[in-house]
């Protein structure tokens, strides 16, 4: 009995420290990353964890570096935001109602639509990179915000999740909804979208993200100073400037920030969007 719990207590120590080991490996990156954005430049890549800190790398990305141009950092930051977020709501406003009118309603077509977007999903997005660009550039939206968010509109990935998810919701509230003369339109968002807020904040996190950190088609969507976004501005500075690890350190860090605290604010809603994802 006393051999049997020892066991059972070693047993339980070793998933333990496994755990600590694993959370050390993903972690490790990352906070290193953001000790190397304060890290003295003496000690940067030359020890695991830097012991001297400054703001130095901070202060040499802000004041453009050596070439000392100032940079539209504000400017790029909110032209980042605005069209993270309107894309993001974009596509996550048509993945909710496509995959709605292919998992709840009849009508012809539904089953080669269907197949259509598991089809299209396996073709790398570069493909069309350039028909997209001609098209966005002859209907007079080049260098606009249209032109940044348009063709991020539509994410196939939403609408293969929600579709899921909705072919799991049973029939009969939306039967109940329509006795009550609830429209398509109301069902969607009074019912559906409510039932799916877990799978809905994985979807956001992962669209969002994937927005934010969009650097080909924001590269060649634009050309005036004042539509850049943050990546862009980023990507940028270090073309001559590569050889400076601590600014590169400083720039992934700002790029990453935003990410992280929303990921901490809905870390449980993910959590369980994760959990039904993988059932």
């Amino acid at each position: 009995m006393v051999g049997s719990k020892r066991r059972s207590g070693s047993r339980r120590a070793i998933r333990y420290l496994l755990a600590l080991a694993l959370l050390l490996v993903m972690v490790y990156p990352y906070l290193y990353m953001v000790l190397s954005s304060f890290a003295d430049w003496t000690q940067i890549d030359k020890q695991l964890l830097p012991t001297k800190f400054t703001t130095k790398s901070y202060e040499w990305l802000f004041s453009g570096g050596e070439a000392g141009v100032t940079r539209p950092w504000l400017n790029a930051f909110l032209n980042s935001v605005v069209v993270s977020a309107a894309s993001t709501a974009l596509m996550m406003l048509f993945g909710i109602m496509v995959a709605y009118a292919l998992s709840k309603l009849n009508f012809f077509g539904r089953h080669a639509i269907n197949n259509f977007v598991l089809f299209h999903m396996f073709f790398p997005a570069i493909i069309l990179l350039v028909p997209t660009f001609l098209i966005i550039q002859r209907a007079g939206l080049y260098d606009t915000y249209l032109g940044l968010i348009v063709p991020k509109a539509v994410s196939l990935w939403a609408i293969f999740m929600y579709t899921n998810f909705f072919k799991a919701v049973p029939s009969t509230f939306i039967e109940a909804a329509k006795l009550d003369g609830a429209s398509d339109l109301k069902i969607m968002f009074r019912i559906m979208l409510p039932m799916s807020k877990s799978i809905t904040t994985v979807i956001f996190l992962f669209l969002l993200m994937e927005r934010w950190t969009e650097l080909l088609w924001d590269m060649i969507a634009v050309k005036s100073d004042s539509m850049l976004t943050l990546n862009v501005l980023l990507s940028q500075m270090f073309g001559p400037y590569g050889s400076y690890p601590g600014p590169l350190y400083a720039a992934s860090t700002i790029l990453t920030l935003p990410i992280i605290v929303l990921f901490l604010i809905f870390s449980k809603k993910f959590q369980e969007g994760m959990q039904f994802s993988l059932k």
